[in-house]
């Protein structure tokens, strides 16, 4: 599914990753632990296309993603990649089903398709109650579940993960833990996961350690 090879990136003087190679099967759910500073997001951000490395080559799919620049990585990046940050960074003025309907529409699609979708993904994620309530008034937990349900709306290759219960009550967090296991065993969804937390990387099919800059064993 992603395979990234000898990935490095330098901020001024320190080298943040130091030649990165790593490899995602489909249906996987991995998970990158370490230490603040050993580069965790830096390389989910790059794997991502939210930012770009100094050198190496990153794939999904057999695309070359490193080729990709402006509209056309734009445009691959809304079509085929999902993210969920650790704040949900949900639109304040909108419902949960029109901040889950927003990549989709962005990306062109039929309004009434993308909101049936939309409604289908917050009915799986336990919102079907909820799809008419703004961000601030649903829990933390509920907020988190809208924003995996706007980073699955385009049916993503992948989803990447950045410290997605760093916000949440142990509860919330084991219930996301659990939802990211039903979404991939229900849609065979791909999930790389950058966390602190050694509940969730243990429930994780594999996962990969990072140390100053590189993926150890």
């Amino acid at each position: 599914m992603l395979s990234a090879k000898d990935i490095k990136k330098k901020y001024e003087q320190v080298e943040v990753l130091k030649g990165v190679d790593v490899k995602i099967n489909n249906g996987e759910i991995v998970s990158i632990v370490g230490s603040s500073g050993a580069g965790k997001s830096t390389l989910l951000h790059i794997l991502g296309t939210l930012d770009a490395p100094d050198s190496g080559e990153i794939f999904l799919k057999d695309m070359p993603l490193h080729n990709l620049k402006g509209k056309k990585l734009a445009d691959f990046r809304n079509h085929h990649i999902g993210f969920v940050f650790q704040f949900h960074h949900l639109l304040p003025e909108f419902t949960a089903l029109e901040n889950v309907c927003i990549p989709s529409w962005i990306a062109g699609n039929n309004k009434k398709q993308t909101e049936q979708h939309a409604m289908q993904l917050l009915e799986t994620l336990g919102l079907k109650d909820r799809i008419d309530n703004k961000p601030n008034q649903l829990s933390g937990g509920e907020q988190q579940r809208v924003a995996v349900a706007r980073a699955l709306i385009n049916k993503p290759d992948i989803v990447f993960a950045d410290e997605p219960t760093g916000n949440l009550d142990s509860f919330h967090a084991r219930e996301l833990h659990n939802l990211f296991i039903d979404l991939r065993n229900q849609f065979k969804q791909t999930f790389l996961i950058v966390t602190h937390n050694e509940e969730m990387a243990e429930m994780s099919d594999r996962i990969l350690h990072m140390k100053d800059g590189n993926i150890v064993e």
